[in-house]
């Protein structure tokens, strides 16, 4: 079984298309007026439409409320909500009924004790996102190019729910990610851009084929 793969942040149509032909299953757009990833709802309207067919669209939002939700889903056509916050589990539960999409709940980890609060999730999001706890104090809840410690999701037993991994991932550590954890899907944004915010084709690429093997 092929190892999935996601690239979060985009902002440029091109960029786009190169995860698409790198062999990308997902893209995010992040809609976090924080993040210098952050798009409208008129470029990432564009983005969506320009993504070709079978290319999940997620879009990724922090804490969102119903109106900022309705706005982005009424205007960006999407695959999958990813709620990257301090979303509690009934929030997810939320979501799901008023959308009809499927949701991704990221959970930040630091240590083998925050592994305890994914179970609380699996069993209302349809998927996780398994990143790195940003750093106290820190302006954004991902994307800060921070990997964990993989050694603690080696060997233990695995999340009924679909899984994927992010944190620091960059084409240069994703095989190894890959091999310690079992991760299925991987997630990158930072890892692979020439600079902050900025996506780099050839990182694109290169990060795609190191998944691949």
């Amino acid at each position: 079984m092929s190892t999935r793969v996601k690239i979060c942040g985009l902002k440029e149509a091109n960029h786009v298309a190169a995860a698409a032909a790198a062999g990308a299953q997902y893209v995010g757009f992040v809609f976090f007026a924080k993040s210098p990833r952050n798009v409208s709802l008129e470029a990432a309207q564009a983005l969506a439409i320009s993504a070709p067919v079978g290319l999940a669209k997620v879009a990724l939002t922090v804490n969102a409320s119903d109106a900022e939700l309705d706005a982005i889903v009424e205007q960006v056509p999407l695959d999958m909500l990813q709620l990257h916050g301090k979303e509690s589990p009934a929030r997810v539960l939320e979501v799901k009924a008023r959308y009809g999409l499927p949701v991704m709940k990221a959970v930040g980890v630091a240590e083998a004790s925050d592994l305890a609060a994914i179970d609380a999730y699996e069993d209302v999001a349809d998927q996780l996102l398994i990143d790195a706890k940003p750093p106290k104090g820190a302006a954004l809840p991902g994307g800060n190019g921070l990997a964990f410690d993989w050694r603690l999701l080696a060997g233990r037993k695995y999340w009924r729910k679909p899984w994927m991994l992010a944190g620091g991932l960059t084409p240069d550590n994703v095989a190894e990610a890959v091999k310690m954890t079992g991760a299925r899907q991987v997630d990158v944004s930072s890892g692979v851009e020439g600079s902050v915010g900025v996506k780099d084709a050839a990182l694109i690429k290169a990060f795609c084929d190191a998944v691949k093997g």
